[in-house]
């Protein structure tokens, strides 16, 4: 599959910004196009997504800054999103693998790509406001 990795720079610790983006409660916040709203149901995040609900799942908690997560579709779809939070100076890079999936147009590709870049400049202004 064809791939693209998306990164952006916050100042902001990765400790903070693990913390924040790590919590599905806040996708909403960060992720609007995506997630109108989530609950916690019988033990899984359900996302109200434009698709329909959606079982979305981060990694562990860890230590690594690792937040690759799931996004599993009533239609029986599951997808994996690569996700990252590493040290940058006294700041942060939060990197993000988009994956050019079977079916997917090109064109498909590149509005996913700015939609994902729109969404992490979004978490980049909520945090840098939030603690700045």
């Amino acid at each position: 599959m064809k791939s693209k990795t998306i990164s952006v720079n916050i100042a902001e610790t990765p400790d903070h910004v693990y913390e924040y983006a790590s919590n599905p409660a806040n996708l909403p916040a960060w992720v609007p196009s995506f997630c109108k709203s989530i609950e916690f149901v019988d033990g899984q995040w359900v996302v109200d997504s434009p698709f329909g609900p959606a079982v979305f799942a981060f990694a562990d908690t860890n230590p690594y800054g690792v937040l690759d997560h799931t996004i599993a579709f009533s239609t029986g779809l599951t997808l994996m999103n690569p996700m990252r939070v590493v040290p940058n100076g006294s700041g942060s890079e939060l990197l993000f693998t988009l994956f050019q999936h079977d079916g997917m147009t090109d064109q498909q590709f590149k509005d996913d790509e700015a939609q994902v870049l729109s969404d992490l400049e979004t978490l980049r202004r909520l945090l840098e406001n939030k603690h700045g």
